[in-house]
C-alpha cells in the first residue's frame, strides 16, 4: 500500500515536471527576466555596500551572492505567488474541487507532489542559468565544500515545502471568499518582503529583523541562502533546518485542519 501510494505521488510531480517543461518560452523569458533583474539589484547593492561594508554582517561578495540566489530561487519557491495557488482557487470556484475530494488520495500530498514537481524544473530551468550568468559578471562566494551544495539543496527543498504551506492555506480562503486576489496579493507581498528577497532579513534592524527572523517566509529564501553562505556551521546547520522543518509541520498542520473544515463546507452544500 505505501509503495503504491509512493509511485502515484511519484508519478504526480513527474507530471507536474513535464508540464512546466512545455512552457519553453515563458521559461526562455523567466530567465531573461530573473538575470535582466538581477543585474539591476547587483549594482544597487553595490552601491549600498560601498556606503556600508559588512551590512548586514555581508561583505559584498556575500552580498552579490544573495542577489543572485534571490533571482535564482524565485520561481523555484513561487515567491510572488506563481504556482498552483490559482488554479486552486480556480477548481474550488468551479466546483471541480468535489472531483478531487473523492479521488481516493490525499488531496494535499496530491497538490504538494504537483509543487514538488513544479520546483525541480524551476530550479533547472530557471536557476542554473542566471546563476552562471552572475558568477561570470561578478565575484561571487560560492561552497567551498561540496557538503554544502548537498545541504543547500535539502534547505531549498524545506523552502519549498514551506511555500508550498503557505499556498495551501491562502488557496483553500476560495472556499469562503468570492474574490481572493486580495489575499493573494497582500501574501505575495508578504513574501516578497519577510523572506528576503527585497533585502536580506539580516539589515533589517532591531526587533524587526528579530520578528522577520522568526516568521515562516524566513525559511524558505534567508535560511537556504545562508546555508548556501555557509553561515550556519554544526549545531548551527541543526538549528537552521529544524527551524524550517518545524514550519512546514505547523502550516501544513494547520492547512489540513483548513481542508477539514472546507470539506465539511463542501458536504453540507452539496447534500
Amino acid at each position: 500500500m505505501l509503495r503504491g501510494h509512493l509511485r502515484l505521488y511519484s508519478a504526480v510531480a513527474m507530471s507536474g515536471f513535464r508540464r512546466y517543461a512545455t512552457y519553453r518560452v515563458a521559461t526562455a523569458a523567466g530567465v531573461f527576466t530573473n538575470t535582466v533583474f538581477g543585474f539591476i539589484i547587483a549594482y544597487t547593492y553595490i552601491a549600498l555596500w560601498d556606503q556600508r561594508p559588512h551590512l548586514g554582517g555581508y561583505d559584498l561578495s556575500q552580498a552579490l551572492t544573495f542577489v543572485w540566489l534571490s533571482q535564482a530561487l524565485l520561481a523555484t519557491l513561487a515567491l510572488m505567488g506563481e504556482g498552483f495557488q490559482g488554479e486552486l482557487q480556480d477548481r474550488i470556484r468551479s466546483g471541480d474541487i468535489a472531483v478531487d475530494l473523492y479521488r481516493p488520495v490525499d488531496l494535499q500530498l496530491w497538490w504538494l507532489a504537483g509543487d514538488l514537481g513544479r520546483a525541480m524544473f524551476q530550479l533547472l530551468g530557471r536557476g542554473i542559468a542566471p546563476m552562471v550568468l552572475g558568477s561570470l559578471a561578478f565575484e561571487l562566494t560560492l561552497p567551498g565544500s561540496a557538503l554544502t551544495w548537498v545541504w543547500f539543496l535539502l534547505s531549498v527543498a524545506l523552502g519549498v515545502c514551506v511555500g508550498f504551506a503557505v499556498q495551501y492555506l491562502v488557496g483553500l480562503t476560495a472556499f469562503w471568499l468570492l474574490d481572493s486576489t486580495g489575499i493573494s496579493m497582500m501574501s505575495s507581498l508578504l513574501c516578497l518582503f519577510f523572506s528576503g528577497m527585497t533585502l536580506p532579513l539580516s539589515v533589517f534592524p532591531g526587533q524587526l529583523g528579530e520578528v522577520a527572523r522568526m516568521l515562516p517566509w524566513a525559511a524558505m529564501l534567508q535560511v537556504p541562502a545562508d546555508v548556501f553562505l555557509e553561515e550556519h556551521r554544526g549545531l548551527g546547520l541543526v538549528r537552521a533546518f529544524a527551524f524550517q522543518a518545524v514550519w512546514v509541520v505547523v502550516l501544513l498542520a494547520a492547512g489540513r485542519a483548513l481542508q477539514s473544515v472546507a470539506t465539511r463546507k463542501v458536504v453540507v452544500q452539496g447534500g
